[in-house]
């Protein structure tokens, strides 16, 4: 679809070296009237999904596809609280697939989506998907994992970098599609960009492999087309075990609508 000036952006996912299919989704949209640009902005979604050759794959389509037609579709003004509804709606729907397809039993899927108006970021999480904001040389991350490891350092039992190589490291806490009802993170305002600031969405398939520092100097400089080629060609030659999806978004000077 055409993209409107205020961002460069640009996604890529790939099966990575191990797996022979791809479970990872994602997805950008921004609406075709001026009109709803203007109310909507932008919405871009990574989902990475879980529960087999076929389960995962439903699930992270499901979640995207219900995700950007709630947030497409649904009156109101609250950017955040559409996030949120879609995200909702998707949990259940996910479970309804499983229940009318019983093979599918246990299907789920992390999901990070933001949308992008008047250069606020508004944003909605569950899983270790991660969304990554980058300016100058530093590089912040905005969600929480949910996962096992991820209370172990939240309660201090172990630092960030034991994570890095903790071998329960990808064991969920949270997932939509799973438990009775999702908490999804958000933030209680949205984040105030600026123009050069590089927005990063990730599956765990990228972000396992990658420090910090390689991703800034990745996305620096670049185009988000690079940029995300060169994160993947990272990501496979240190042997991509896992799927590997990735978006990035740089906002421009003009506008961040």
């Amino acid at each position: 679809m055409p993209i409107r000036p205020g961002v460069e952006l640009a996604g890529l996912s790939d099966v990575g070296c191990q797996r022979e299919n791809n479970e990872d989704r994602y997805a950008y949209w921004e609406p075709a009237s001026e009109e709803q640009f203007q109310q909507r902005g932008r919405l871009a979604i990574v989902a990475d999904g879980m529960g087999g050759y076929e389960g995962g794959q439903e699930a992270s389509r499901i979640a995207v596809e219900v995700i950007e037609d709630v947030y497409a579709n649904t009156p109101g003004s609250d950017i955040q609280a559409l996030l949120i509804t879609g995200f909702h709606l998707a949990h259940h729907r996910i479970q309804e697939h499983a229940r009318e397809h019983p093979e599918l039993l246990g299907m789920g899927t992390t999901c990070t989506a933001i949308a992008l108006l008047d250069k606020l970021l508004y944003y909605a999480h569950v899983g270790d998907s991660r969304l990554y904001l980058v300016r100058d040389s530093k590089i912040s991350r905005l969600t929480r994992d949910h996962s096992y490891v991820g209370r172990l350092i939240e309660s201090g039992v172990i630092t960030a970098e034991d994570a890095e190589s903790h071998p329960q490291r990808h064991i969920l806490t949270a997932a939509m599609g799973a438990g009775a009802v999702i908490a999804p993170d958000n933030p209680d305002q949205p984040v105030q960009l600026i123009a050069g600031d590089v927005l990063v969405l990730c599956t765990d398939g990228l972000w396992s492999l990658l420090t910090d520092s390689e991703i800034i100097r990745t996305v620096k400089d670049v185009t988000p087309g690079d940029a995300c080629q060169a994160l993947v060609e990272i990501a496979k030659k240190r042997g991509g075990p896992d799927n590997i999806t990735v978006e990035v978004l740089r906002i421009s000077a003009d506008s961040a609508k």
